[in-house]
This record gives C-alpha cells, sequence and structure tokens, in this order.
C-alpha cells in the first residue's frame, strides 16, 4: 500500500517557484525519482496562490521512505528550503487499493 506524501511550501516574491526550479535544474528531483521504492515526486502551483508549490510525493511503503529521509539528498532539500526561506506544511495519506 503506497504512501503519499503532499508538502506545500510557502514563500514570498516566488520563492517557492524558484526552489522549486532549483530542485530540478540541480538533478535531485531525478536522484529522489530514481530512489528504490519512489512511485511519484512531482510539483504543482495551486491557482489561487502564488506563493505556494505543492509536491506530490509518493512511496511504495514506510521503509522507502524512511531511507529517503536519511539520505544526503535531504540535506541538500533542507539547505535550498532555508536559501529561499520557505516554510512547510506537510499532509501524510494512505493510497486506498
Amino acid at each position: 500500500m503506497s504512501l503519499i506524501v503532499n508538502i506545500y511550501y510557502t514563500g514570498k516574491n516566488g520563492s517557492a517557484r524558484k526552489f522549486a526550479e532549483e530542485m530540478m535544474v540541480s538533478g535531485i528531483v531525478d536522484r529522489v525519482r530514481a530512489e528504490e521504492g519512489n512511485e511519484q515526486y512531482e510539483y504543482f502551483f495551486p491557482m489561487e496562490d502564488e506563493e505556494t508549490v505543492m509536491l506530490i510525493d509518493k512511496w511504495k511503503n514506510q521503509e522507502a521512505l524512511d531511507l529517503h529521509h536519511k539520505s544526503d539528498m535531504m540535506k541538500q532539500i533542507a539547505n535550498l528550503r532555508e536559501k529561499y526561506s520557505l516554510h512547510m506544511r506537510v499532509e501524510k495519506f494512505t493510497e486506498i487499493q
């Protein structure tokens, strides 16, 4: 049963979109997508909130997500989040089969 994590990154003056762009061009997104157990890693932009970016992060199971959280990429992501002064809100769901 897959786990789905929605992460909302919110900043000011377009910083959330700049963060998502840097995640893409730096190759971090591709590396996360290549991790064992990752099923989806996609950014979306809410139409009614230009200062927020939503990430849908889907994993095969909790173990795969835990390994991702222990990876060096998490440090890089945290550094970028700080660089762009973003606030996070996280929701976690279990996929219905």
